[in-house]
């Protein structure tokens, strides 16, 4: 059963993985900017004060997050304290991972952008083995995507899930160019990409030039 406290220490971990206090997080969502605060979480009474469902279905929705994502941020029942920032929660199995320069490479992937073939290696994600499916783990390497992501960081992809505007994806060109980017707009012929880095230009490309699009549901920094 969740707690009261699981249920905020999830929204407070959610704003921190924004650079967003609770009183941010909840101005992008289109709410009170006061609706987290600590003082609202008892009422004069003392008595528990629940975030309602409507409330996080919208701070979901401003950040991009999973339902499963935000389940990820609460500390098990009696836990003494919250994993760091960017740390697995525990383990529920191992996926693939490849390194970034290899993904570039052919024979890793199906046509639909699937782990396929042999040389992956593994790392633990934190899902059931349902969600599992399909689901890998691609390494960065280099700096072109600071200050977001690290030479070392790992990224958790989910190809075939629908990507919408704002989705940070893993996108594969026909040429074998991989790269992380934000997704600003897509269109029936294109794409258009936000970069990470600064010093990096935006990306626009056609469709029929791009091998696939997975979405990123998960970093471990």
């Amino acid at each position: 059963m969740l707690s009261h406290d699981q249920i905020w220490e999830a929204i407070d971990r959610l704003a921190e993985r924004h650079d967003l206090t609770p009183s941010g997080l909840a101005r992008r969502a289109g709410l009170d900017p006061t609706s987290f605060n600590k003082s609202k979480r008892l009422g004069p009474d003392g008595r528990l004060r629940w975030p309602s469902t409507e409330s996080i279905a919208k701070v979901l929705e401003a950040t991009g997050a999973s339902m499963e994502q935000f389940l990820s941020f609460m500390r098990p029942a009696g836990a003494g304290s919250a994993l760091p920032d960017g740390a697995f929660p525990p383990q529920a199995g191992s996926i693939p991972l490849l390194g970034f320069a290899q993904a570039g490479a052919g024979g890793f992937f199906d046509d639909g952008g699937f782990p396929a073939g042999q040389g992956w290696d593994v790392v633990e994600f934190p899902a059931a083995p349902s969600r599992k499916a399909g689901v890998y783990a691609l390494e960065v390497q280099g700096d072109s995507m600071m200050p977001l992501y690290r030479d070392g960081d790992v990224l958790i992809v989910e190809p075939g899930a629908q990507v919408r505007r704002g989705d940070r994806v893993v996108v594969k060109t026909r040429e074998g160019e991989v790269m992380a980017k934000v997704l600003l707009r897509q269109s029936a012929r294109s794409i258009e990409l936000m970069s990470l880095n600064p010093d990096h230009p935006n990306r626009a490309l056609e469709l029929a030039d791009v091998e696939w699009i997975a979405r990123i549901i998960w970093a471990s920094q």
